[in-house]
């Protein structure tokens, strides 16, 4: 995305990426516009046959990476996870969130999205397996910290405690472990937030700005990768770019939103993760204004600093 907006910049190719872009209708709903820019960033287990098998082994899909970015006209922006297990009900349904797209369609996960932030999405994109790893081996892989050895069947990664340079394979393995994480789907979404960091870090480096030959292969690789709503153009993906930049920075805003119950129980939907709505439409009405400080925020992050303190 951050490549896309710096080819835009320095080598005018706007018609280049315009008709690259995959776009979709029929995602955005009517909902009043709200303050400030607003993404909703999806990550699809979708199999597409580039990495985690094929639509026929595997079929249906699961939006299993949710996060909101906000612009404010003035103040951080912000890049928030939305747990996959989070417990939604639509149309009197009970389900976990990240079953919302297969089951009522993206306009209608969308409207859940916009009950949790109180904020209007303006727009959307949406990434399958091979997209990461394809994007991540472009750039010639991003640097990765996790505190942990892990040998995980389920992901495939295999993870020696401490900070590492990660291939694509990689990075889609430590974006998607969470059964040998001791924080489960939060720590998950933890790592997920990382590779986002580490990707636009490397993105923005000489290492790929200065080499036109690579940068026009990052930005093939993210423009191939991406499914956008039909209102996205070349320039609002600048704005995303600068976006994801200034969250992901020091000055920006990141974490998760409140949860008050993270093993809720309902019969058919099994344990979900019961979110605290009162605190997270006030959450997001201070990031869209811009009021919120810049640090890291949700319930995972005060649990962390507890412990941290009583350590």
């Amino acid at each position: 995305m951050l490549v896309a907006a710096l080819l835009l910049t320095m080598f005018g190719t706007w018609h280049w990426v315009d008709s690259r872009l995959n776009k979709e209708d029929g995602w955005l709903t009517s909902s009043s516009n709200t303050t400030g820019e607003s993404w909703l960033i999806l990550g699809s287990d979708e199999r597409d046959g580039t990495a985690g098998g094929s639509a026929d082994d595997t079929p249906g899909f699961r939006t299993d990476t949710i996060l909101v970015l906000t612009k404010p006209s003035h103040g951080p922006s912000s890049l928030i996870s939305i747990p996959r297990d989070s417990l939604t009900q639509v149309d009197g349904l009970y389900m976990k969130i990240n079953a919302v797209a297969q089951i009522k369609g993206y306009k209608s996960l969308v409207g859940e999205v916009e009950q949790i932030t109180g904020q209007h999405i303006d727009h959307i994109a949406k990434i399958k397996f091979g997209g990461l790893k394809n994007v991540v081996d472009a750039i010639g892989g991003v640097n990765l910290c996790y505190d942990h050895t892990v040998n995980d069947p389920d992901s495939g990664l295999n993870w020696t405690s401490g900070c590492h340079m990660a291939d694509g394979g990689t990075a889609l393995a430590f974006s998607r472990m969470r059964y040998s994480d001791a924080n489960g789907d939060f720590g998950r979404a933890q790592r997920q937030r990382q590779v986002i960091a580490a990707i636009v870090k490397k993105a923005a480096s000489s290492e790929v700005i200065a080499n036109p030959a690579r940068l026009t292969k990052v930005a093939d690789a993210g423009l191939t990768a991406l499914t956008v709503d039909d209102r996205t153009s070349p320039f609002t993906l600048v704005q995303m770019a600068l976006a994801f930049k200034g969250a992901t920075g020091s000055g920006g805003v990141t974490g998760s939103v409140y949860w008050s119950n993270p093993d809720y129980r309902v019969s058919g939907v099994g344990s979900s993760v019961l979110l605290d709505d009162s605190r997270n439409l006030e959450l997001f009405s201070q990031l869209a204004s811009g009021k919120h400080k810049a640090g890291t925020v949700g319930t995972l992050a005060e649990s962390q600093t507890a412990s941290g303190s009583a350590a």
